[in-house]
């Protein structure tokens, strides 16, 4: 295979004095000699005698001006960051808010989006089926009408036990020595140190001397009777029942589980209602085993045609020992700090987290650390400095998204809680840049089959030329986003941006680390789809005089059947 180019590609080359010649491609050696770069062809060849032409070009060329009838689907938040700090500028890291009675008004939605809200999450857990609906009524209303592209998730409750919303609008203290009555009977309002449980066997199995831990650690308590299926327990450490306050049993340091399903009949029942809500992503609370994750896949591909992804949530002890089969079943995962956290020594949660988004990364799966990012803004306006270095961490790490819990849900200052991760996720990102830490990166491979293996092969010399050329962004034609997430996985400099058809595929790279998709018509003939594309934002001022771009795709024409044709092109903008 020969690629050629013009004297535009030295002045490329010229931007980049890092370029290695040594570089090879698909393991042949890569020269460049009077402006041009050439390797050899080879031909390959699946078991199933199924040929796959696989070409690496990096043809400079100018676009001509041409009518354009193409409506580019432009996240307004994305474009004014485009505008204002230019593509190296544009933040990586996605952001998710937990929307709840402190931001659920169509204006405090249209706040959030604004300050960079990729993702709204809807914990199942608290208020009504019709609240969520109205809330996901109103997050597509923003989206069709200004110009959003945030994306829905829906959290299932899980098969816990957790307290019954206890007839006050706030929080309940319990003080040390006071005793108090855990219940599964039903009654109305509040009654004094009495506790409703959600779940009518909650107390099967408990002893006398077991210890009850509420939310993770915020109270504790020592069973001290049992009457009937209620347990009296004494207060051993004071702290406050939140509303919806999950309940564990401790015996001789151990968890004392009670074998509940994965996925309650209330959460199927979530399930049915996400899908006819039309929501892009549903996170399985408690998941122990990749059994879980497939079924519930099994059963939105059985009820719907529209795609969506299933993220796993990382919080028990369970989850971590069958981690690897989690991770390959599911579409996503995410970090749940706080439950992982009763479980897990204190000391060993940054290394857990580390090791959880490392191998995420690894197998292609985007990863959301959750819980506890900015804990303090629930109250104040500024978080402590351990937070925001936490969150920084985060950030170092690679995460793909960071979450907010009861800061938006229910904190005092969610918008500006949501500003600090945009601050300092873009100033970690850019530390990352400057220290050149994504060449420290290794990815290990994925695919069994001839055509992923060099799906992952183009996407890893794609970054890889990108960085070393210095372009300014990475331009990429996906029917359903899998080579975007292949180019996400290995993190380049510039931010990679997603031509899709498909809405779904739009809606679920949201999530994908450095991707910023958009939604327009693609054609099989590329070289139109680029040239209309690449005009379109010329001329909308998104892209300047001498920028350039590197393109990828894995779109093939509708009547191939026994060829796929992917190619890198770098274009500059004249």
């Amino acid at each position: 295979m020969a690629v050629s180019s013009d004297s535009m590609l030295q002045k490329i080359f010229a931007k980049s004095p890092v370029f290695d010649s040594n570089k090879r491609v698909f393991g042949k050696p890569v020269s460049i000699s009077g402006g041009a770069i050439s390797c050899n062809e080879r031909n390959l060849k699946s078991k199933g005698k199924i040929a796959v032409k696989a070409a690496a070009a990096a043809d400079v060329m100018g676009l001509k001006n041409h009518e354009v009838n193409l409506d580019l689907g432009f996240d307004v938040v994305a474009e004014r960051e485009l505008r204002e700090k230019g593509f190296l500028g544009m933040r990586k890291t996605k952001l998710v808010c937990t929307i709840g009675p402190a931001c659920c008004s169509l204006e405090d939605l249209e706040r959030l989006a604004m300050r960079g809200m990729n993702v709204a999450r809807l914990n199942m857990c608290h208020n009504t089926r019709e609240w969520h609906r109205d809330v996901i009524r109103k997050i597509k209303k923003l989206n069709e009408e200004k110009g959003f592209s945030v994306s829905v998730m829906i959290d299932t409750e899980g098969s816990l036990i957790h307290v019954v919303d206890h007839g006050v609008p706030s929080s309940l203290k319990a003080e040390e020595g006071s005793v108090w009555v855990f219940t599964a009977q039903k009654f109305e309002g509040s009654r004094p140190f009495t506790v409703q449980a959600n779940f009518q066997g909650f107390s099967e199995g408990i002893m006398v001397g077991d210890e009850l831990v509420i939310d993770g650690g915020m109270a504790r308590f020592e069973v001290v009777e049992r009457m009937g299926n209620d347990l009296h327990c004494k207060c051993t450490d004071p702290g406050l029942f939140l509303p919806r306050a999950k309940l564990s049993f401790w015996r001789d340091g151990k968890l004392s589980y009670h074998g509940l399903p994965t996925l309650s009949p209330k959460d199927w029942a979530d399930v049915d209602f996400g899908i006819s809500e039309g929501v892009d992503f549903i996170a399985m609370s408690f998941v122990n085993d990749a059994d879980s994750v497939k079924d519930l896949k099994n059963y939105l591909f059985a009820k719907m045609s529209k795609s969506i992804r299933v993220l796993a949530k990382i919080e028990t002890l369970e989850s971590l020992q069958k981690l690897e089969e989690i991770v390959e079943a599911s579409d996503g995962i995410m970090v749940a700090r706080g439950d992982l956290g009763v479980e897990v020594p204190l000391e060993q949660i940054p290394t857990v987290q580390e090791d959880i988004t490392r191998l995420c990364r690894q197998m292609n799966k985007p990863v959301i650390i959750a819980s506890q990012l900015l804990e303090s803004m629930v109250e104040y306006p500024t978080p402590t400095r351990a937070e925001v270095a936490d969150v920084s961490e985060a950030v170092r790490q690679y995460a793909d998204a960071l979450m907010l819990s009861g800061e938006s849900a229910i904190g005092l200052h969610g918008q500006k809680a949501l500003s600090v991760l945009q601050m300092a996720s873009s100033r970690m990102e850019l530390w990352s840049r400057e220290e050149n830490r994504q060449s420290a990166l290794h990815n290990c491979q994925l695919g069994g089959s001839l055509s992923d293996c060099i799906a992952e092969e183009i996407c890893s010399c794609a970054v890889q030329m990108a960085n070393n050329l210095g372009v300014d962004a990475i331009f990429v034609y996906t029917k359903h986003g899998e080579m975007a997430s292949l180019l996400s996985r290995n993190r380049p400099y510039p931010p990679i941006f997603a031509f899709t058809s498909d809405s779904d595929a739009r809606m679920a790279l949201n999530l994908q680390w450095g991707v910023i998709p958009l939604l327009v018509d693609l054609t099989d003939d590329m070289e139109a789809n680029i040239s209309k594309t690449i005009d379109l934002m010329r001329t909308n001022g998104m892209v300047k005089e001498g920028e350039a771009v590197l393109v990828v795709s894995d779109l093939t024409a509708t009547h191939s059947t026994s060829t796929t044709f992917q190619s890198i092109q770098v274009k500059t903008i004249v």
